[in-house]
């Protein structure tokens, strides 16, 4: 089975889509992150949930666990609000870490191995330009190897 056969579910957006929007479009997929292309469509990143989930906490409290307890409920349920106005561009962290990423006739055991080798749970598909094809997660890698 060729990942280009799965590629699809994963959602994926461009450096100046708002923040809130890609992880809206994230959480309606239900899947373990998203795909960040440029304007031209060409691959900038591939997050996984809890690099999503980096982009929306205030590092101040990412990086101190405990500020995170004495904040009352009332605010604590409101931190993404924090990320109205920014898009995806504003908060990539600078020098990202090296993202997974198969061509479209890749095996799913390359890209489970692309997976295993930078912890993240998506693979984006592209092509011989770094034009983002799609992508695949762990779910629809697991759902082909099991289906089949």
């Amino acid at each position: 089975m060729l990942v280009r056969e799965l590629a699809g579910e994963v959602a994926v957006v461009g450096l100046d889509d708002p923040v809130l929007d890609a992880v809206r479009a994230m959480w309606r997929r239900k899947v373990p992150g998203l795909v960040v292309v440029d304007g031209r469509g060409r691959l900038v990143a591939v997050l996984s949930v809890t690099e999503v989930l980096r982009l929306v906490v205030s590092p101040y409290v990412g990086e101190r666990l405990a500020l995170a307890r004495v904040i009352d409920e009332e605010h604590a349920d409101e931190f993404l609000s924090e990320c109205t106005g920014r898009s995806m561009r504003d908060c990539l962290p600078r020098g990202h870490r090296r993202s997974a990423v198969v061509m479209p006739d890749a095996t799913v055991l390359e890209a489970a191995a692309s997976m295993a080798g930078t912890g993240c749970p998506i693979v984006a598909v592209v092509d011989d330009d770094g034009g983002v094809l799609g992508a695949v997660s762990w779910g629809a890698l697991l759902d082909g190897l099991l289906a089949a």
